[in-house]
């Protein structure tokens, strides 16, 4: 369980490394264990 933020401005700065870490990192149960940014063609624009 996490801490509560002690302010707005600590919650924003925590989000986008929050945010990295769900989308790139965490697997997902209904992706079999794989992240959301497993499922998006060209995230990274490494194709052309």
């Amino acid at each position: 369980m996490g801490e509560p933020y002690t302010s707005e401005t600590e919650r924003r700065t925590a989000l986008p490394a929050w945010l990295h870490t769900y989308n790139h990192h965490r697997g997902h149960t209904a992706l079999n264990g794989h992240p959301p940014a497993s499922r998006v063609p060209n995230l990274m624009g490494q194709n052309t």
